[in-house]
């Protein structure tokens, strides 16, 4: 009987594939253990995670403007591929020198592991993705080698013998088991971060009544009020933490007269208020799309910190910590210093969404999230700059960020095409905690002209606002500015976001016919 030599290359092929799918079969059993015990701990995002940590904050920033909100699902992406190129190597090797390809897959999930116990926060059950997914993707790797070593067993006719149904049958079952318990999974997480419906206080000192805002009659403007599901969300989160509100809690502690520890309703059952706040990120580029505003239901910080009682001799910063060890600073002065600042709870007349820090979340008008927005909160301390830095002041940016004032064109779009006539030029601008006093628009570069405003909502909210021109013909250039309320205009001055935040004035191109 004759037999035929496999193809090299055709082996070599097959046996990558070998290692892709092992490795594929062990994440998706360790996403499922992390889903079911520390969703952060997946080894993909333990790595992912550590990326974040590890990237200049240049690249992180060319990240933003580039991706915007998907950088996080590139980043992943990226990563998922680097680990499948490798372990397609492991693959390879492992036709070759069998324990070497495995133990390659073995140290993949190790150093997952590894990142993962290391993360702020972590604890002795986030190993345990990593363990799962070494001795699932080992075992696969080991089985399929198992089976195809068996060698086909080609009759004279050509047609193959068992042992290329059996190859198919492993690997088509692996592939179902990978789909099964990546979807299981997801399901699990889902199913885990679906519940935030609870029971919110109302307001002891709620809001006045909410205006009618410039969208309804001019297409195209931003909402006064920006839905929850459309509200922005810039994080080093590549996961949603699922937080448990019965057993959440928020503790005070450091420079204080006594550390207290404050459960949720606890903190519900305090003094709260509504408040009508516009929050904007400092990677914000000039008319990028990084800020929202909402009613938000919430504690006065000040009431929170009085309960521990401050010591404003000695601490000069509030260090909030996430429930996953992030950690957030806050200037104690400004933090005090009369504005709005709350613990919220509430966004919109609903529970915080997941996405935005439920259970509760530090918001401080007029400072950039870096250095006022903690999400998912559990510990705030008082403590001094010299002594503890934040993540984000570990990487260079500002201490003290207060927001720039600054506006932006929502409409018309820019390189979009207008009719001859009346065109709606609109959008909005902001200046939190101080409030906009006038926005200007300019045509073609000459002289500035006077836009109406929209409502007053609260000077720590956005405005509102519109030009009606009369358009021509042709190409056109469209710019604005703001106005705050002590008489600052809006710099002209070009500035990026790193290190507190982007300065200059919107300018877009506009075409009419």
């Amino acid at each position: 009987m004759q037999t035929t030599a496999p193809n090299p290359r055709r082996r070599t092929l097959l046996h990558a594939a070998y290692g892709v799918l092992a490795t594929v079969v062990g994440l998706a059993a360790g996403h499922l253990v992390a889903a079911l015990t520390v969703p952060a701990a997946s080894p993909v995002l333990a790595v992912g995670s550590t990326v974040i940590d590890l990237t200049p904050t240049p690249l992180k920033e060319w990240a933003i403007r580039q991706f915007g909100s998907a950088d996080k699902v590139i980043l992943v992406g990226s990563v998922i591929v680097v680990v499948l190129l490798l372990a397609a190597i492991a693959g390879v090797v492992a036709d070759r020198r069998e324990t070497v390809g495995l133990l390659i897959l073995v140290g993949l999930a190790g150093v997952a592991g590894v990142l993962a116990v290391l993360r702020p926060g972590s604890g002795p059950l986030d190993i345990v993705p990593a363990l799962v997914t070494a001795v699932v993707a080992a075992t696969s790797l080991w089985w399929l080698h198992r089976v195809s070593d068996q060698g086909p067993d080609r009759s004279s006719s050509g047609v193959d013998g068992p042992s290329r149904r059996g190859v198919v049958l492993a690997t088509g079952g692996l592939a179902a088991a990978a789909v099964a318990m990546g979807a299981l999974g997801r399901w699990v997480t889902s199913y885990r971060l679906g519940g935030t419906d609870i029971a919110l206080p109302v307001a002891t000192d709620p809001a006045p009544s909410f205006p009618q805002g410039l969208e309804g009659k001019y297409s195209g403007i931003s909402p006064l009020r920006t839905p929850n599901a459309d509200f922005y969300r810039v994080d080093t989160r590549l996961t949603v933490p699922a937080v448990d509100v019965d057993s959440w809690t928020l503790t005070i502690d450091g420079d204080v007269e006594q550390e207290i520890t404050l459960t949720f309703d606890e903190l519900a059952a305090m003094n709260t208020v509504e408040r009508d706040i516009t929050l904007t990120c400092v990677s914000n580029e000039v008319g990028g799309p990084y800020i929202g505003s909402a009613r938000w239901l919430g504690v006065p910080l000040k009431d929170v910190l009085a309960k521990a009682g401050i010591d404003a001799t000695k601490a000069d910063q509030i260090l909030s910590t996430d429930v996953d060890g992030m950690t957030i600073s806050t200037p104690l002065d400004v933090a005090l210093d009369g504005r709005d600042a709350i613990i919220a709870i509430g966004m919109n007349g609903e529970a915080l969404p997941r996405e935005h820090g439920f259970p509760a979340r530090m918001v401080v008008p007029g400072l950039y999230g870096f250095v006022s927005a903690c999400k998912w909160i559990t510990k705030m301390t008082l403590t001094t700059y010299d002594a503890e830095q934040a993540y984000w002041t570990e990487r260079d940016w500002a201490i003290d960020a207060p927001i720039k004032l600054s506006s932006r064109i929502d409409t018309p779009k820019p390189l979009s095409t207008s009719k001859t006539g009346t065109v709606i030029v609109g959008g909005i601008a902001w200046a939190q905690h101080v409030g906009i006093d006038k926005v200007e628009v300019r045509i073609d570069g000459e002289a500035w002209q006077p836009a109406t405003l929209g409502p007053q909502v609260t000077d720590d909210y956005w405005r509102q606002w519109y030009l009606e021109w009369d358009a021509k013909p042709g190409q056109h250039f469209i710019a604005c500015r703001a106005t705050n309320k002590d008489g600052d205009v809006q710099t002209d001055v070009r500035a990026r976001p790193f290190p507190e935040g982007s300065s200059g004035l919107q300018e877009i191109s506009v075409s009419v016919g």
